[in-house]
């Protein structure tokens, strides 16, 4: 990977392959390394741009300065610095609301747009929410970045036959780093741009798990919202569906990027 410093952090990225550049965000508690699957698939066809949100993998881990509109900016001046135009952003889960923040304070950067189990607001309202939030941030200052790691990797992969990307899963979220993770999570609390999903004029596909802690009914109400959006939906499949059906993925994203060509 490569390091550029933007908006005073560093940013470890990487490029790889050729024709129309593709760039991939990942989402909270993750890293670039967890693209594998789509970066073998897309190389052969696209210019993959990866990189480590700041907090996460190798980028800096600053004490402050998480944000939704702080990682578009980080984003944009990474685009901006490799001088590539528009390229097709595909994000999932935090990534996702990234890429919604971009395509919105950015759109010159922004040629297509897919939204992997992601939304366009996380706002905490009921008691329940408030609980649900609570509960979060005390299993993690509790049980650790390894232990919860164990606890979510049961969730996101239920069949015997996946241990193996259990296995993966904690290896990669025990690496995290806690302060990082809570600022991050933090960041996320509250965040809103709903209200603006009809600025958004790129192509838009929204990928949708049916068994995604997010109801489906959601993602088809903000998907109408906007004026080029398709939603899509992968059957048996949870939230962490690029490494669960990376095959039935990458197909999907593919015919998207296909038709916009």
């Amino acid at each position: 990977m490569s390091t550029i410093h933007v908006n005073d952090i560093d940013l470890h990225y990487e490029i790889i392959g050729a024709g129309e550049p593709l760039l991939l965000i990942h989402g909270h508690g993750s890293s670039a390394q967890d693209w594998v699957f789509q970066v073998e698939h897309f190389k052969r066809s696209h210019t993959v741009i990866t990189y480590d949100v700041r907090g996460f993998g190798r980028s800096s881990k600053p004490k402050d300065g998480y944000s939704l509109p702080v990682f578009a900016q980080d984003a944009a001046a990474l685009l901006g610095a490799l001088n590539l135009g528009q390229v097709h952003v595909v994000g999932i889960s935090m990534g996702g609301m990234i890429a919604f923040q971009l395509a919105l304070d950015f759109p010159q950067y922004v040629k297509s747009m897919v939204v992997v189990n992601g939304y366009p607001e996380t706002r905490v309202e009921t008691w329940k929410e408030h609980f649900m939030v609570w509960r979060r941030f005390l299993v993690l200052g509790l049980l650790g970045m390894h232990k919860t790691g164990k606890m979510l990797s049961r969730i996101l992969f239920i069949k015997p036959e996946q241990q193996g990307l259990r296995e993966q899963f904690v290896e990669h979220w025990s690496k995290n780093d806690p302060h990082a993770y809570r600022m991050t999570m933090k960041a996320i609390l509250n965040w809103d741009v709903e209200s603006r999903l009809g600025e958004i004029k790129c192509p838009v596909l929204v990928v949708a798990s049916d068994e995604d802690y997010l109801p489906l009914e959601e993602k088809q109400a903000y998907t109408k919202k906007m004026q080029n959006a398709t939603l899509v939906v992968i059957e048996d499949a949870r939230h962490a569906v690029t490494v669960e059906k990376p095959d039935e993925f990458n197909q999907i994203v593919e015919g998207f990027l296909r038709g916009i060509r």
